[in-house]
């Protein structure tokens, strides 16, 4: 068994090997292929082959440089997924235990405490009053 391990290691010697895209590939392959145990389509199964073999080729490819630029496009994209997520959270926090005004003459947001009953409330750009239910 060792001596297979250590021929693998050999092989993969100056070759990309897995990344987070690969890594993702893989549960995205997974995924497909669950849900075509259900819906039973040609089209989801050839599509986890080929993914499949793209993710492979990915992983044996002696191009580190493309390979480290399509990782790096995936990341990107994955980080203004979850950053966008992340806002969404965010608001939907802040929605529960705020109410957010914008002031009658600036427009400038105002985030009042929810629970307080009628409150005056003051713009603290152009220093305008306004009463509104918290």
């Amino acid at each position: 068994m060792e001596k297979w391990r250590r021929k693998f290691q050999q092989f993969m010697v100056g070759r990309y090997g897995a990344d987070q895209l690969s890594r993702f590939l893989s549960v995205c392959i997974v995924v497909l292929l669950v849900i075509n145990l259900f819906a039973r389509t040609h089209v989801l199964y050839w599509l986890a082959v080929v993914l499949l073999f793209y993710s492979y080729y990915r992983m044996f490819s002696r191009n580190i440089s493309a390979r480290f630029k399509e990782n790096e496009r995936y990341m990107g994209f994955r980080f203004r997924v979850t950053e966008w997520g992340k806002k969404w959270r965010f608001r939907a926090e802040q929605a529960r235990k705020y109410h957010i005004y914008r002031c009658p003459s600036c427009g400038q947001k105002i985030r009042i405490p929810r629970g307080h009953g009628k409150v005056s409330i003051h713009c603290p750009k152009c220093h305008t009053d306004f009463i509104r239910k918290s």
